[in-house]
């Protein structure tokens, strides 16, 4: 408990909005001759359901104290379930719950989850685009709010392997759901998340631990508070210079839209009463004057008063004939 409180403390210091955990049982989890699917020269346990004994001792109590303990510190609190025990108690603790990749495929339990009616983040690692679409089907049918995130399970994953491109490909085939990136890369610089978010992932998911030295397959390629800083900084630039894509609000713009677009103009002197051709008209700055994109209602028209070469046209220069021919 000491150490987990020490990771919620170090996380709302990087600067995280929210801290998750995992809540399961070995037993529940995986059978007893499940094999490794990690670097075993960074975690010697060769079995899933070993490795994970030694470390199921969190239950109820203990996740109670740790929501209680988040929410003194002013950080969110989330666990992810492996099993309906334990997606039954953290559903009072939680607003949103996150579903493993290797649930992707459990359609039994992703229902049982959607029906605590709250959002669901899912992590979609080693699955095919069909397989996220069957997946999105089942939380659709409930109507539960939803977040994808592309994920790649490789612990580590190299950078060559990240294929952040998913981010995209996500974004078009689910335009409906929000996309998001769960990043099992070697932190680094933590260039690989700040991609992401140029790529438009609205959540980052990383491994966090307070010492990568420790023993064990994940803490070598973990964030730890320093990255968490490094990324969070980079973050709230890339998020100004991204911005919310919406050209709807040009005010700062005003300027320029004023004075380095242009307007037609007189490319010579035109007598008031004269027909005024296309030959007649140029197109220069500032934009006070007609648009060069209206340059059809000017020619044909007839000046109305003298009009000097290099003469900015308005309205007031020119009339149409409306005489019946």
């Amino acid at each position: 408990m000491e150490t987990a409180k020490k990771l919620v403390d170090e996380a709302a210091e990087g600067g995280a909005q929210a801290i998750k955990f995992q809540s399961y049982k070995a037993a529940t989890l995986a059978s007893k001759d499940s094999p490794a699917y990690w670097d075993l020269n960074e975690e010697p346990t060769s079995s899933q359901y070993e490795l994970f004994k030694k470390h199921d001792s969190f239950w109820k109590k203990e996740f109670e104290e740790l929501k209680t303990y988040c929410d003194q510190v002013g950080i969110e609190f989330i666990s992810t379930p492996f099993d309906v025990e334990s997606a039954n108690f953290l559903n009072d603790l939680m607003d949103v719950f996150k579903i493993s990749s290797s649930d992707i495929t459990n359609k039994p339990f992703i229902e049982i989850i959607c029906d605590f009616n709250k959002p669901i983040v899912l992590s979609t690692g080693a699955a095919y685009l069909s397989e996220i679409h069957e997946a999105v089907q089942w939380i659709e049918a409930k109507g539960n709010p939803l977040a994808l995130l592309h994920c790649v399970l490789n612990y580590p994953t190299p950078d060559e392997l990240a294929n952040l491109g998913g981010i995209n490909l996500l974004k078009q085939q689910f335009p409906q759901h929000t996309v998001g990136y769960s990043d099992h890369t070697l932190p680094a610089d933590m260039k690989t998340s700040e991609v992401a978010l140029v790529l438009g992932a609205t959540i980052v998911e990383k491994h966090f631990t307070h010492d990568k030295s420790l023993p064990g397959n994940d803490h070598y390629h973990a964030m730890n508070r320093e990255d968490l800083k490094v990324f969070m900084e980079s973050a709230k630039r890339i998020c100004s210079l991204v911005g919310t894509g919406n050209f709807s609000d040009l005010s700062t713009q005003k300027s320029a839209r004023e004075n380095a677009r242009r307007s037609l103009v007189s490319a010579r002197d035109i007598a008031a009463g004269a027909t005024i051709t296309r030959e007649d008209l140029t197109f220069k700055r500032p934009a006070s004057g007609i648009s060069p994109k209206d340059i059809d209602q000017v020619v044909g028209s007839k000046a109305t008063q003298d009009l000097e070469n290099d003469t900015v046209i308005t309205h007031a220069c020119f009339t149409k004939d409306t005489t019946s021919k």
